[in-house]
């Protein structure tokens, strides 16, 4: 059962006032995935907040997690998650923002290091430096000499929130596309010049 269950857990930090940050961004993708699944987050025994789902008629299960810790800390609520479902890391699929990608850009990637994320960070200590599959949703850097611990820790400029839903949209799509097409299909499309 585990091999066609999906675990997809989204980066953030808990708390309303944090929802429309930057930093939040895997969570936003994650609220697509659920709506896309009529899911419903509820509370988890594994300190996430969960939605689960089927990825069309009969297809692989999806959960989605929510660490409910801040984002430096994101590693023992996915760990608990994959535990608790019986899926190993090549099944994971981490959602999170990316300082090194501009704005409404997508990119995938499995394994490798931290690159200075601290909730990447903690999810590479926790699985013991497994490798799991990652959608980088572009950020961009901060303008001028604005911080990047600042910046991430706003919400998304009103240029930008126009075209937000859309980015979304691809994170989620994204998703989807690393489980039913797998990762090096899904990288061709979404690394692709948009058109």
């Amino acid at each position: 059962m585990a091999e066609n269950t999906w675990i997809v857990v989204g980066l953030g930090n808990p708390g309303a006032q944090y929802a429309g940050n930057r930093h939040n961004v895997g969570q936003m993708v994650l609220d697509e995935l659920a709506e896309r699944l009529s899911a419903r987050f509820g509370a988890h025994k594994s300190n996430n907040r969960v939605a689960e789902g089927r990825l069309g008629f009969g297809g692989p299960k999806l959960v989605l997690g929510k660490p409910n810790s801040f984002m430096n800390l994101s590693g023992g609520p996915t760990a608990a998650l994959l535990k608790f479902y019986s899926v190993q890391p090549d099944h994971l699929i981490v959602v999170h923002d990316e300082l090194d990608i501009p704005f409404d850009e997508i990119r995938l990637k499995s394994g490798g290091g931290h690159g200075g994320h601290n909730g990447i960070r903690d999810i590479l200590a926790a699985t013991g430096g497994a490798d799991f599959t990652r959608v980088r949703v572009g950020i961009g850097r901060p303008p001028g000499r604005q911080p990047a611990a600042d910046f991430v820790l706003k919400d998304f400029s009103g240029t930008e929130k126009q075209t937000l839903p859309n980015l979304i949209a691809d994170g989620a799509d994204a998703v989807e596309a690393i489980i039913t097409d797998g990762l090096a299909s899904a990288q061709q499309k979404f690394h692709s010049p948009k058109v």
